[in-house]
């Protein structure tokens, strides 16, 4: 059986080690980005046009479904239905709604939506090891499911187009909530005559131990917040999960506070810094 042919819309941070790994697996491959010269970095499997690929799975990493949506009208989902496209794979972190009018749409046109949001960041996009939270019909799962482990260490299937969606905005509250409880630890200790390493140390070595410190405690102690997760992507994923807890009833206490301090984070500047750039906003410093 031929491989699977894919293509991959929008060459950031994420989409750019995808579109590699991709390629390296053995997968026929296009790309897409605005900026051409960041597509041109992969050859003759740069388009110029988004209604020039010709793909059976079309991933996209842009930043959420509106931009997709700019990419990808309605002439662009014919061009790609005429020419074998039968699945469109969402990477973004977005909203059920928007899944939910993006298959209405996509639908038209004869072809599936899979709700696949990332988890990993950038690191994880690099080394191939991200975990894909996947909402799609069974079908559409296992058809997709050989190019998404060409780039993910964990491929879990919670349901429906979709569920991916609710899975990932359960994992952004925990990392909110989290890293807002880093920072304030981290500010505690500070104030306390406590330093930053010392506190890593030990939070490290207890039931305080997670990825999230792993990965900010040292941007918190240096107070630099080169870009991993942006604070302005970090607070649009809290409203998407406010906005979910709203519909089915959820108090989802700590999202809303979480989501208040990133409000703020946006509002002082550090919407485009990393997410725990939050430290600035509760450490009363900025």
């Amino acid at each position: 059986m031929s491989a699977i042919s894919t293509a991959v819309l929008g060459l950031g941070p994420m989409g750019a080690p995808i579109a590699a790994h991709l390629a390296e697996a053995g997968f026929p491959l296009q790309v897409w980005n605005r900026t051409r010269a960041k597509a041109a970095e992969f050859g003759e499997r740069a388009v110029v046009h988004p209604g020039e690929i010709r793909a059976e799975v079309v991933l996209s990493a842009l930043p959420d479904v509106p931009e997709f949506d700019e990419v990808a009208a309605d002439p662009v989902l014919h061009a790609w239905s005429r020419h074998g496209t039968r699945h469109v794979v969402v990477l973004s972190t977005t909203s059920p709604e928007r899944i939910r009018g993006l298959v209405e749409r996509v639908g038209r046109f004869g072809m599936e939506v899979v709700d696949a949001p990332m988890s990993g960041g950038d690191a994880g996009a690099r080394a191939g090891a991200l975990s894909l939270m996947v909402g799609a019909s069974s079908e559409a799962h296992a058809a997709v499911e050989p190019v998404l482990r060409s780039f993910a260490a964990l491929v879990e299937h919670p349901g429906a187009p979709g569920a991916g969606t609710v899975a990932k905005l359960c994992n952004q509250v925990v990392v909110a909530s989290t890293l807002v409880g880093v920072a304030e630890a981290f500010d505690l200790a500070d104030r306390a005559g406590i330093s930053g390493a010392r506190l890593a140390r030990i939070l490290r070595a207890g039931l305080a131990a997670s990825a999230v410190l792993d990965a900010k405690a040292k941007k918190i102690q240096n107070r630099e917040y080169e870009l991993g997760g942006s604070a302005r992507n970090q607070l649009k994923d809290l409203r998407y999960a406010i906005a979910l807890a709203d519909e089915l009833g959820a108090r989802l206490a700590l999202g809303r506070q979480a989501g208040a301090l990133f409000t703020e984070a946006v509002d002082l500047g550090f919407g485009d810094a990393d997410h725990s750039a939050v430290y600035e906003v509760l450490s009363d410093r900025s």
